[in-house]
C-alpha cells in the first residue's frame, strides 16, 4: 500500500503519518528521514529533535536525503518529509525515476509532503522551480498512491479513492 500525506505546514501531517505507519506495521516500521544538515540550521534541527522525540522508540531510523530506492525493500516505511527530498535533488528526470521505482516495491510506503503549490509565484528561478517540482511530484505521488490524505489543523481529509 502506498499513501500520501499532504499539507501546510504544522497541519499534524507528520503525526497522522506515524500513526498509520505503526497501524500498518506487522513490526517496527522504518522512518525515513530527509532532511539534510547541510545548513547548521540550529531551528530545524530543534524541530527535528522534535520529531525524533515524537516517535520515541516506535520506529527504526534512516536518514537518506537522496537515494530513496536504495534504503526501501520490503516492510513499512514512513518517507518524512518528500519535499526535503526534491529540495535536495532538485532534478525532475531523477525524482520521477525514483518514483516509478517505488511504485513497483512491495512495501508499505507513507509520503508526507508539504503543500506548497497554492501560493503566488516566487519571484526567484530557484524557488519556482522547488515549487513546479512539487507539483509535478505531487501529481505523481497521488497517481502511484492507493491513498491520498489531505491534512489541515490536524483533521483527515481523504481525497483518494
Amino acid at each position: 500500500m502506498k499513501i500520501l500525506y499532504f499539507g501546510g505546514q504544522k497541519s499534524g501531517k507528520s503525526t497522522l503519518a506515524e500513526k498509520r505507519a505503526l497501524w500498518l506495521s506487522k513490526s517496527k516500521p522504518t522512518y525515513i528521514a530527509t532532511y539534510h544538515d547541510s545548513f547548521a540550521d540550529t531551528e530545524m534541527q530543534a524541530r527535528i529533535a522534535k520529531h525524533k522525540a515524537q516517535r520515541e522508540e516506535q520506529f527504526i531510523t534512516i536518514e537518506e536525503p537522496k537515494e530513496l530506492t536504495k534504503v526501501i525493500k520490503k516492510g513499512t516505511y514512513l518517507v518524512d518529509c518528500v519535499s526535503m527530498w526534491i529540495l535536495n535533488i532538485m532534478d525532475e528526470k531523477s525524482l520521477l525515476s525514483q518514483l516509478n521505482t517505488l511504485a513497483n516495491t512491495e512495501a508499505n510506503i507513507i509520503f508526507v509532503l508539504n503543500e506548497v503549490t497554492s501560493g503566488v509565484i516566487p519571484i526567484d528561478k530557484e524557488s519556482r522551480q522547488f515549487i513546479d517540482l512539487t507539483g509535478i511530484i505531487g501529481q505523481r505521488l497521488a497517481q502511484i498512491c492507493d491513498e491520498v490524505v489531505e491534512v489541515k489543523f490536524g483533521l483527515e481529509n481523504k481525497i483518494k479513492p
